[in-house]
Protein backbone atom coordinates (compact mmCIF):
# COMPACT_ATOMS: atom_id res chain seq x y z
CA UNK A 1 0.00 0.00 0.00
CA UNK A 2 2.81 2.43 0.88
CA UNK A 3 4.57 1.68 -2.40
CA UNK A 4 1.35 2.35 -4.31
CA UNK A 5 0.85 5.72 -2.61
CA UNK A 6 4.50 6.65 -3.14
CA UNK A 7 4.28 5.73 -6.83
CA UNK A 8 1.05 7.71 -7.23
CA UNK A 9 2.60 10.77 -5.54
CA UNK A 10 5.66 10.50 -7.80
CA UNK A 11 3.44 10.44 -10.89
CA UNK A 12 1.39 13.40 -9.67
CA UNK A 13 4.55 15.36 -8.82
CA UNK A 14 5.82 14.71 -12.33
CA UNK A 15 2.56 15.93 -13.85
CA UNK A 16 2.41 19.13 -11.82
CA UNK A 17 6.14 19.80 -12.09
CA UNK A 18 6.10 19.65 -15.89
CA UNK A 19 8.51 22.21 -17.32
CA UNK A 20 7.00 25.51 -18.35
CA UNK A 21 9.17 25.74 -21.48
CA UNK A 22 6.40 24.32 -23.59
CA UNK A 23 4.08 27.22 -22.72
CA UNK A 24 5.62 30.11 -24.69
CA UNK A 25 5.53 30.21 -28.48
CA UNK A 26 7.18 32.77 -30.74
CA UNK A 27 5.39 33.91 -33.89
CA UNK A 28 6.50 36.08 -36.82
CA UNK A 29 10.07 36.80 -35.72
CA UNK A 30 12.13 39.13 -37.93
CA UNK A 31 15.35 41.12 -37.87
CA UNK A 32 15.59 44.40 -39.77
CA UNK A 33 17.99 44.49 -42.70
CA UNK A 34 20.53 47.31 -42.31
CA UNK A 35 23.18 48.69 -44.71
CA UNK A 36 26.64 47.06 -44.63
CA UNK A 37 28.73 48.48 -41.79
CA UNK A 38 25.69 49.54 -39.74
CA UNK A 39 26.44 48.39 -36.16
CA UNK A 40 22.82 48.19 -34.91
CA UNK A 41 19.71 46.33 -35.97
CA UNK A 42 16.43 45.45 -34.31
CA UNK A 43 14.33 42.31 -33.86
CA UNK A 44 10.56 42.00 -33.64
CA UNK A 45 8.26 39.06 -32.83
CA UNK A 46 5.10 38.11 -30.98
CA UNK A 47 5.39 36.11 -27.76
CA UNK A 48 2.36 33.92 -26.96
CA UNK A 49 2.01 32.51 -23.45
CA UNK A 50 -0.25 29.47 -23.38
CA UNK A 51 0.44 28.85 -19.69
CA UNK A 52 -1.48 29.67 -16.55
CA UNK A 53 1.27 31.92 -15.13
CA UNK A 54 2.81 35.08 -16.52
CA UNK A 55 6.24 34.69 -18.12
CA UNK A 56 8.92 37.32 -17.59
CA UNK A 57 11.57 37.74 -20.26
CA UNK A 58 14.77 38.81 -18.49
CA UNK A 59 17.61 38.35 -21.00
CA UNK A 60 18.19 38.22 -24.74
CA UNK A 61 21.29 37.15 -26.66
CA UNK A 62 22.16 36.83 -30.34
CA UNK A 63 24.91 35.18 -32.32
CA UNK A 64 25.34 38.27 -34.53
CA UNK A 65 25.64 41.01 -31.90
CA UNK A 66 27.99 41.93 -29.09
CA UNK A 67 24.93 42.85 -27.03
CA UNK A 68 21.20 42.33 -27.24
CA UNK A 69 18.87 44.48 -25.17
CA UNK A 70 15.15 44.84 -24.62
CA UNK A 71 13.85 48.33 -25.36
CA UNK A 72 10.59 50.24 -25.31
CA UNK A 73 9.37 53.60 -26.53
CA UNK A 74 8.12 56.09 -23.95
CA UNK A 75 6.71 59.58 -24.16
CA UNK A 76 9.00 61.95 -22.24
CA UNK A 77 8.88 65.74 -22.39
CA UNK A 78 6.51 65.56 -25.33
CA UNK A 79 8.86 63.38 -27.39
CA UNK A 80 8.98 59.66 -28.08
CA UNK A 81 12.23 58.19 -26.75
CA UNK A 82 13.62 54.69 -26.55
CA UNK A 83 14.70 53.24 -23.24
CA UNK A 84 16.39 50.03 -22.26
CA UNK A 85 14.15 47.90 -20.06
CA UNK A 86 15.00 44.99 -17.76
CA UNK A 87 11.97 42.76 -18.38
CA UNK A 88 9.06 42.09 -20.67
CA UNK A 89 6.04 40.48 -19.00
CA UNK A 90 3.93 38.10 -21.09
CA UNK A 91 0.60 37.62 -19.30
CA UNK A 92 -0.89 34.19 -18.67
CA UNK A 93 -2.95 33.08 -21.69
CA UNK A 94 -1.87 36.29 -23.40
CA UNK A 95 0.62 37.72 -25.81
CA UNK A 96 3.04 40.61 -26.21
CA UNK A 97 3.95 42.03 -29.58
CA UNK A 98 7.48 43.33 -30.12
CA UNK A 99 7.00 45.78 -32.98
CA UNK A 100 8.20 49.08 -34.46
CA UNK A 101 7.26 51.96 -32.17
CA UNK A 102 6.86 49.68 -29.14
CA UNK A 103 8.71 46.90 -27.40
CA UNK A 104 11.64 45.49 -29.40
CA UNK A 105 15.04 43.82 -29.13
CA UNK A 106 18.09 45.86 -30.07
CA UNK A 107 21.04 44.00 -31.62
CA UNK A 108 24.03 46.19 -30.81
CA UNK A 109 27.56 45.80 -32.14
CA UNK A 110 26.79 43.56 -35.11
CA UNK A 111 29.67 41.16 -35.64
CA UNK A 112 29.07 40.96 -39.40
CA UNK A 113 26.90 42.31 -42.18
CA UNK A 114 23.41 40.82 -42.26
CA UNK A 115 22.19 39.22 -45.47
CA UNK A 116 18.61 39.53 -46.68
CA UNK A 117 16.75 36.28 -46.02
CA UNK A 118 19.34 34.75 -43.68
CA UNK A 119 18.21 33.56 -40.26
CA UNK A 120 19.58 35.18 -37.12
CA UNK A 121 19.59 33.23 -33.86
CA UNK A 122 18.10 35.05 -30.88
CA UNK A 123 18.04 33.37 -27.47
CA UNK A 124 15.33 34.36 -25.00
CA UNK A 125 15.73 33.67 -21.29
CA UNK A 126 12.83 33.87 -18.85
CA UNK A 127 12.90 34.46 -15.09
CA UNK A 128 11.84 30.87 -14.39
CA UNK A 129 14.84 29.51 -16.31
CA UNK A 130 12.99 28.72 -19.52
CA UNK A 131 15.07 29.38 -22.63
CA UNK A 132 13.87 29.62 -26.21
CA UNK A 133 15.91 29.82 -29.37
CA UNK A 134 14.38 31.88 -32.17
CA UNK A 135 15.60 31.83 -35.78
CA UNK A 136 14.45 35.16 -37.19
CA UNK A 137 14.72 35.95 -40.91
CA UNK A 138 16.41 39.21 -41.96
CA UNK A 139 13.87 41.39 -43.78
CA UNK A 140 13.78 44.85 -45.30
CA UNK A 141 12.33 47.66 -43.18
CA UNK A 142 9.55 48.08 -45.76
CA UNK A 143 8.33 44.58 -44.89
CA UNK A 144 7.49 45.79 -41.38
CA UNK A 145 4.57 47.96 -40.32
CA UNK A 146 6.49 51.21 -39.71
CA UNK A 147 10.15 52.18 -39.78
CA UNK A 148 11.89 52.78 -36.48
CA UNK A 149 14.75 55.23 -35.92
CA UNK A 150 17.21 53.76 -33.41
CA UNK A 151 19.71 56.59 -33.56
CA UNK A 152 18.25 58.49 -30.60
CA UNK A 153 18.43 56.05 -27.70
CA UNK A 154 18.19 57.49 -24.24
CA UNK A 155 20.13 56.01 -21.35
Amino acid sequence: MTKTITALLAVLAGVFAAPAWAQVRVHDPMVRMVPPGQPISVAFMTLHNHGMDEKILVKVHSDVAGAAEMHNHILADGMMKMRRIDTIVVPAHGQVELKPGGLHIMLIGLSRNLQLGERVTINLEFADGERLTVNAPVQMAGDMHTPTDHTKHAD
